[in-house]
């Protein structure tokens, strides 16, 4: 027999403290050694306790030298939360997307996700003849990033052609895949940890720096697993023709009986085609496309940390892929290379779906997509550069019809918003640009990285790289436009741009005139000269506006007309 008693909690925890052994630690308000007398241990673990104020200065401090991620024109991943979803990130920061059953509501919005993203890539549907919903048989999990995406969907592919082999008594070695010299690095990273030959077809300039078509059915034999399509290359954000070359792999069927399927990579034109071009036929709407991955950290505006994988039928995603466990309180089936992750980017990508809508993602797109242009249209008119994306690229009525195929039963779809970039060659919101072959003749010996490198003086990062192979002596400077480049920071890129390739032409002709010994009489003269160059160079022309504004303002002085005055 229990006997009933009231509890006094704090009295009996207070009892039970008096007689635990404790480390008595020392409570410090500031900490001067990290300031001024002591690292902060780089390599070890600190032997005491420190201030959560203090550490949380020094690291601000630290990482204050990186970039600032709203200049940060290299990078397609998104780098804006708005208040309310930074508030919704804080209220689920700790939620586990691996534990289904411990948080059920988190696993029905990663399910809604999976079925908007389905409906939006055009998979086959019935009708629900009570609630008039879209009911699909489609497929997917999020993933860490498109990166782990394209693994798996290269791995359902790799498999169903391993079962297929199998079941018609055929060796199962020697795979191989299909893919762009233009690939992302994830993409070749998949062929070579899953063992499966990467058959790259090169790129070409007549094939717009993308893959070339016709290279493609010489490389497909019996052991090709399928073909990875890139909407949205990372080096010019052109988009690979995926409904040509599902006629070609249609060819290829009727001519060999290969019935080779395409997994389109959608890392960033996942989320973009859909909505400004809804007339393309990139998606599943091509019955020749099996699955699609895309990046909800790049245009799908989430925080960094997904990316999703959709098949467009259950029955794609071989059933020896899936995993059934029985683990945390609850029997779950999952497909993934990762298990513990966080879970609110998953949420903040619904809250996207919810408070932008079509209008509001298309309305994003657009602004980008403009301010996309305009620049482009800039950077060609100044004669300094040639622009190699195609986004600017007006079609004409021939060529919009060619390329903008499928047939739009959508009443939604009314409003101009969602068909006006249709009058432009499709693509990512990217510039790729390089100095323009009269700059490049002019000055043979100006390094193009030259200008990435000043421009990362004045805050910008801009990326100078080489195209692959086939065309690896192109250098392209890239420029991604996101929803943070804003028309007002675009003013200001586009003037910063022209001052630093002025700058650089400049510097080029005083090399010229100082190797030529054109004006120098001395050496001391020669000696000023170089130093005055190098001075201007890198100092992002900053020397060269001085002494200008000097002169204006009759401020010289002193034997050389320079002002030694000291800095207050």
């Amino acid at each position: 027999m229990v006997l009933c008693k009231h509890l006094d909690a704090l009295k009996l925890e207070t009892e039970i403290l008096k007689k635990t052994p404790q480390a008595r630690l020392q409570k410090e308000q500031f900490i001067d050694a990290y300031d001024s007398h002591t690292n902060i241990p780089k390599y070890e673990i600190p032997p005491e306790p420190a201030s959560e104020q203090l550490i949380y200065k020094y690291l601000t401090q630290e990482l204050s030298l990186d970039g600032n991620p709203t200049l940060n024109l290299a990078s397609f991943v998104n780098t804006y939360a708005s208040d309310s979803s930074i508030r919704l990130i804080q209220d689920n920061l700790t939620k586990n997307l691996a534990d289904n059953d411990e948080y059920p509501s988190l696993i029905d919005v990663e399910t809604r996700c999976i079925t908007i993203l389905s409906n939006l890539w055009h998979a086959p549907h019935k009708v629900d003849e009570v609630t008039g919903n879209k009911v699909t048989n489609s497929v997917g999990t999020a993933t860490t990033g498109s990166s782990e995406a394209i693994m798996l969907a290269g791995l359902a592919l790799k498999k169903r052609w391993q079962l297929k082999r199998k079941a018609e008594g055929k060796s199962t070695e020697n795979p191989n895949i299909l893919m762009a010299t233009c690939a992302q690095v994830a993409l070749e990273k998949f062929a070579t940890y899953f063992d499966v030959e990467n058959r790259l077809i090169p790129i070409t300039e007549k094939s717009g720096h993308l893959i070339d078509v016709s290279k493609i059915k010489e490389n497909i034999d019996e052991n090709t697993i399928g073909i990875f399509v890139i909407v949205g290359s990372t080096f010019t954000g052109a988009f690979e023709p995926v409904e040509e070359i599902a006629k070609l792999l249609d060819e290829v069927q009727k001519e060999r009986g290969l019935n080779i399927r395409i997994h389109v990579d959608g890392a960033s034109g996942g989320f973009v085609a859909p909505f400004i071009f809804p007339h393309l036929k990139w998606d599943f709407a091509n019955p020749r496309v099996d699955s699609i991955s895309t990046s909800g950290h790049k245009y799908g505006l989430t925080t960094v940390g997904l990316g999703w994988v959709i098949w467009k039928d259950s029955d794609l995603l071989p059933k020896e892929l899936r995993f059934s466990l029985d683990y945390l309180g609850g029997v779950e089936e999952t497909f993934g290379l990762n298990f513990s992750r966080p879970g609110f980017p998953v949420i903040t990508q619904y809250y996207n779906f919810l408070t932008l809508g079509r209008q509001g993602y298309a309305k994003v797109f657009d602004s980008c997509m403009t301010n996309a242009r305009l620049l482009s249209n800039f950077y060609e008119a100044t004669g300094y550069f040639e622009v190699l994306s195609v986004i600017h690229h007006k079609l004409t009525p021939a060529e919009k019809k060619a390329i903008y195929t499928r047939e739009v039963d959508d009443k939604k779809l009314d409003l101009k918003i969602y068909t006006i970039n249709e009058d432009f060659q499709p693509g990512l919101p990217v510039v790729a640009f390089r100095f323009s072959k009269a700059i490049r003749d002019k000055y043979p010996e100006l390094p193009q990285e030259l200008f990435s490198s000043l421009m990362r003086k004045k805050g910008y990062i801009i990326p100078n790289y080489h195209l692959p192979p086939n065309e690896n002596d192109t250098e392209l400077l890239r420029v991604v436009v996101r929803n943070t480049l804003s028309l007002n920071l675009l003013e200001r890129l586009i003037k910063d741009s022209t001052d630093v390739a002025e700058l650089l032409f400049k510097a080029a002709d005083s090399v010229n005139e100082i190797t030529s010994v054109k004006n120098i009489e001395t050496e001391e003269e020669k000696r000023f000269e170089i130093h005055r160059l190098l001075a201007i160079i890198s100092s992002a022309g900053d020397v060269e506006t001085r002494e200008n504004d000097k002169k204006e303002e009759h401020t010289d002085c002193g034997k050389d007309k320079n002002s030694y005055r000291g800095i207050c």
